[in-house]
């Protein structure tokens, strides 16, 4: 098996697990904000914005899902049949979506939905291949790597969309199906087949007690648990608020907010090239620094200045880059007894978790200031950054201990 191969399916996957993602965000609002009703957009007599709301929303809670048991599933029944079967599902999902959006159909297009997200939870899965196969600084580059096609989908998903659409509603679906079918055949190829399991655990048993959250009754990764999550209630409360932040400090409008992301993917994109390169400072030591820096960003843009919050914006690129190829990495050499798919899936379920509590709550605090939800992120990546600091110190201690008993 070749490296960059290997290296190459990971990250095409996770591209295009990240596009199908992606792809209904300039697809769904002229669909149900069309002045022509129809089975799809008033199902049931409900209120337009409401299906927009749910089929919005069932995507992410399907990624959450998935990345739950995704990881903890490929532990069990290997990388290789789990990956494979993802992304050949998650084609027939964007297939059944197609076909939903002929048939005007709101409920299959909701299931097909789900089913897809579900399955495109699969990057705890590829983080797991390569924190398995590969070791020292290549696993941290290519764990890096793998980010950057990440983030790439997200900026390449809608981009899919709105150059496709003019040939038909259903034809960036199509793409996506052919593109994922692409991507399980070099899986196939890159991937030697992995000698069967001896253990009898059904898929139903792992579901059930060896979800990534069965990790968390280890103190040391409950630790992670609760800096991570702290940190990554602040990018999301940046993610989701800072075009409503652009639009209300900034003038802008639908295309300076798709200009200003498409530059901020891009930084993410080239940082994580170069973010696995070797350092001699130790790996939890520069998270620590890039929480940090992260931190600092949003509180720039929660500040309100247009002109210092542009900019900021289009920085925070960079070390939250950084921080998503260093701290996976660590996790691997750290943890990774316990199980790769399950930690990678633990990472992956905590971002999910924290797109909901700040959606939630910046939801309410919108209303008084969008400012508020911003800075209230910039509080908690501060002390996430403060809490590896600590962290690290224990962990130091915890080790002498262990050395000294041997």
């Amino acid at each position: 098996m070749k490296t960059p191969l290997l290296i190459a399916a990971a990250c095409l996957l996770a591209l295009l697990s990240t596009v199908g993602a992606a792809l209904p965000y300039p697809i769904l609002p002229p669909l149900f904000a069309a002045d022509a009703a129809n089975d799809l957009n008033h199902f049931l007599g409900l209120p337009p914005k409401l299906l927009f709301g749910i089929a919005l929303s069932i995507n992410p809670l399907g990624l959450l899902i998935g990345s739950t048991l995704l990881g903890p599933l490929s532990d069990r029944f290997g990388r290789r049949p789990i990956l494979l079967a993802s992304a050949v599902g998650a084609a027939v999902g964007h297939a059944i979506t197609a076909w939903a959006l002929v048939q005007q159909s709101y409920p299959l297009f909701i299931v097909a939905r789900f089913i897809t997200g579900l399955l495109e939870g699969n990057a705890p899965v590829a983080r797991a291949m390569l924190a398995d196969r590969l070791e020292g600084d290549l696993r941290v580059q290519a764990l890096s790597w793998l980010n950057g096609a990440i983030y790439t989908g997200w900026l390449a998903g809608p981009l899919l969309a709105g150059l496709t659409l003019g040939w038909g509603i259903t034809v960036p679906f199509w793409i996506a199906v052919i593109a994922l079918l692409l991507a399980a055949t070099l899986i196939a190829i890159a991937l030697p087949r992995e000698t069967p399991s001896t253990l009898t655990t059904s898929w139903l048993q792992v579901a059930r007690k060896k979800h990534a959250f069965h990790l968390l009754r280890t103190p040391s990764l409950r630790q992670l648990f609760i800096i991570q999550l702290a940190y990554t209630c602040g990018v999301t409360a940046f993610y989701e608020f800072y075009p409503l932040w652009l639009v209300e400090f900034a003038g802008y409008h639908s295309k300076g907010i798709a200009w200003m992301t498409a530059a901020l993917c891009g930084v993410m994109t080239l940082s994580s090239l170069v973010a696995g390169r070797p350092s001699q400072l130790m790996p939890l030591e520069r998270v620590r620094f890039h929480a940090y820096f992260a931190a600092a960003a949003i509180a720039i843009v929660g500040l309100g200045n247009a002109w210092l919050g542009l900019a900021a914006i289009i920085l925070f690129g960079f070390p939250n880059a950084f921080y998503n190829a260093l701290l996976p990495s660590w996790c691997a050499e750290r943890f990774g007894h316990h199980g790769q798919g399950a930690v990678m899936g633990l990472i992956s379920t905590t971002f999910c978790l924290a797109n909901i509590i700040m959606a939630i709550i910046g939801s309410v605090l919108t209303l008084i200031d969008t400012r508020l939800i911003l800075l209230l992120g910039a509080v908690m990546s501060t002390w996430a950054a403060w809490r590896i600091g600590h962290w690290q110190r224990e962990l130091a201690e915890l080790d002498s201990r262990k050395m000294e008993a041997v």
